[in-house]
């Protein structure tokens, strides 16, 4: 019997909600069984790392990688498993562009073992211990990987061949990627997104759509919308025009605002900075009429102010991957 290909998957900085997507095929599960080894998964096998670094370099037909890079150990596990892939998947939001782990690009790894350690109200830490990458104990030398000051994605640290985006993946979108490589068609071209659509999410949700004029917004408790209009004429922050479609406009058929997560769409390159400029253009501050521009100025702000989280609002999955790549603040 000839052997089968290997199939890989690894979790970085992540939730896990990519493994349970993968799950989440179903009856479909085992015909993956069927037609990969299934070699490497922290989340569902007991393979070591020792037993990767072991094999020959590409002899992994397919990797999901999904997370962002954030520690040491992230960095090694992607270096390893790119030379042991022939074929190195970016898997779901994290990988591709930071996901929500690269929000803390805003703060300082400082900051982050100050709240975490020193202030949490949970803890009884008196002596102000934060984590060390070793220690001396009597059993001798203990280690932890390094806490990065940024979070990065995947493409930003090894060479990644394709992009399955979402937050997780569609376990629908997962399964096409699975089958187009069972039925041995041929891929399209290396850097491709596999898996979602051309188009936005906003050319194919359903809700009607008329002239948008919005004098403020509102987070998604402070009301009950309308089941058929646009969401964002409502005042609700739905980034769909900004947002690759490949989940078919899900969220917003549950009465829930777009969050981004199948990254930008076709064509556009920071996914945040191009739904602040559409969001420009629809806000309603009144008549200019008699208005100096400091008072128009004011009133734009008024606007704008009503979003209480603009980086989570923007870039709640891409920060890492967009221009400001995370500023501290």
């Amino acid at each position: 019997m000839a052997a089968k290909p290997k199939l890989g998957m690894y979790w970085a900085s992540s939730c896990g909600g990519c493994e349970i997507a993968l799950v989440n095929l179903h009856e479909k599960i085992l015909a993956v069984a069927d037609n990969f080894d299934f070699v490497f998964c922290p989340c569902l096998l007991d393979t070591k790392k020792r037993d990767i670094e072991e094999m020959e370099d590409g002899s992994i037909a397919v990797t999901f990688f999904n997370g962002a890079i954030r520690t040491s150990e992230n960095l090694e596990m992607a270096q390893i498993l790119r030379r042991k892939s022939q074929v190195l998947v970016g898997f779901g939001a994290c990988a591709i562009d930071g996901g929500i782990p690269a929000l803390s690009n805003l703060h300082s790894l400082a900051d982050h073992l100050h709240t975490i350690y020193l202030e949490n109200p949970s803890l009884a830490n008196q002596d102000g211990v934060t984590p060390r990458t070793s220690v001396e104990v009597a059993e001798g030398e203990l280690e932890l990987p390094a806490f990065w000051d940024r979070v990065k994605s995947l493409a930003q640290t090894v060479d990644v061949d394709y992009f399955l985006p979402g937050c997780p993946p569609e376990s629908n979108r997962i399964w096409e990627v699975v089958e187009t490589i069972i039925e041995g068609r041929p891929l399209p071209p290396k850097g491709s997104v596999l898996g979602g659509a051309a188009s936005s999410v906003c050319e194919t949700c359903s809700r009607s759509k008329e002239k948008k004029e919005v004098a403020r917004f509102y987070r998604t408790y402070e009301i009950v919308p309308d089941a058929e209009r646009c969401l964002l004429e409502q005042g609700i922050v739905c980034i769909g025009a900004a947002t690759r479609d490949g989940c078919g406009a899900l969220c917003p058929q549950v009465n829930m605002p777009c969050t981004g997560c199948y990254g930008p769409a076709e064509g556009i390159f920071d996914q945040g900075a191009k739904m602040l400029s559409a969001l420009g253009s629809v806000a309603d501050i009144g008549s200019y009429k008699g208005m100096s521009e400091q008072e128009i100025a004011d009133k734009a702000d008024a606007v704008f102010n009503s979003i209480p989280d603009q980086a989570g609002a923007f870039y709640k999955f891409s920060l890492a991957g967009s221009i400001l790549g995370g500023r501290l603040r």
